[in-house]
């Protein structure tokens, strides 16, 4: 069995859940990192010196990154149903792209803006700085939005491995109490994807864990 070492509102680690979900894949999740502790222990820095989550144990191979776990649960299903086979290497180059796109320029600047409104023990934040938080995040998200206008999803005309990262990152800026221009095009295929199945198991999880 697949195990995953991260708590589950990390956004990083909501990637991987939503994953094996599409996967169909039975795993065993072990709460680390924020209120949990447990990343500068002597074991799990044997497993991922970066002491950050998620890290993942697939027999005796330990594999951390979020993305990089994506891509190999996706390589190694049979089945290709997050990774057509067919894919050409432009619509393979395209999907890495908006991947990394997902994880750097985007999932930053949106991390920023959470920190502010979520983060245990954060000092109290005015009403100008998180609109101004919420200003600098909402473009990013307009760039998203422009792309889905030709494209039904991230990665073109099916569901793939692209829409899991950005899909994370929509789930949590529509999540947030802050304001936020119409992007249509976002909003339709958000609807989407949070209508399969799999994603039902990410809607249930809170935007952070209850204080200890």
């Amino acid at each position: 069995m697949l195990r995953i070492w991260g708590r589950r509102t990390s956004s990083n680690v909501q990637k991987v859940l939503w994953a094996c979900e599409e996967l169909g894949l039975r795993y065993e999740r072990m709460d680390v990192g924020g209120p949990f502790g447990g990343l500068d222990t002597p074991a799990y820095r044997a497993m991922n010196p970066n002491g950050l989550i998620p890290t993942i144990q697939d027999g005796d191979f330990v594999l951390w990154e979020s993305h990089a776990i994506l891509r190999y649960l996706a390589a190694r299903d049979q089945d290709f149903r997050l990774l057509p086979p067919d894919l050409s290497l432009r619509e393979r180059a395209r999907i890495d792209q908006w991947m990394d796109w997902a994880m750097v320029a985007l999932g930053l600047s949106l991390r920023n803006l959470f920190m502010i409104l979520h983060r245990p023990g954060a000092p109290t934040t005015g009403p100008t700085e998180i609109a101004s938080a919420a200003n600098q995040t909402a473009p990013l998200f307009a760039i998203l939005d422009q792309h889905l206008r030709a494209s039904a999803y991230v990665g073109g005309s099916m569901f793939t491995l692209a829409d899991i990262p950005c899909g994370i990152s929509a789930h949590r800026w529509l999540s947030l109490s802050v304001a936020r221009p119409q992007l249509p095009a976002l909003e339709d295929w958000y609807s989407r994807i949070s209508s399969r199945p799999a994603f039902h198991a990410i809607r249930a999880i809170p935007l952070s864990e209850p204080r200890r």
